[in-house]
């Protein structure tokens, strides 16, 4: 289920991953507990980001990591607005679309 301040990149660059095509990813607000997940069993910083990525789109961590550095540098520019960000006002947008430049 999908919440007000999720915010929907469309990809640059689709990708395919086990057959499923994946044009758009969206992101949920993180929440303490994904941190925690996250930093549970990952080697790296890099890969501990990609753990923490996937569970706020609910996708496979191959789905990050299969995407163009162009659309992963826009995702973390997601996350990072989400923490300077504070709660929605009643007359801001219902939800947030980063599309392609030129307006794809």
């Amino acid at each position: 289920m999908r919440n007000i301040d999720d915010t929907t990149v469309k990809l640059t660059y689709p990708v395919t991953v086990e057959g499923v095509a994946t044009d758009h990813i969206t992101l949920r607000r993180p929440k303490v507990r994904d941190m925690l997940a996250a930093e549970k069993g990952s080697a790296s910083s890099a890969a501990q980001e990609v753990t923490l990525f996937a569970n706020l789109a609910e996708v496979a961590p191959a789905v990050i990591e299969a995407l163009d550095l162009v659309d992963y540098l826009r995702l973390q520019k997601v996350y990072a607005s989400f923490l300077s960000s504070g709660p929605r006002t009643p007359d801001a947008p219902a939800s947030s679309s980063l599309s392609t430049p030129g307006g794809g």
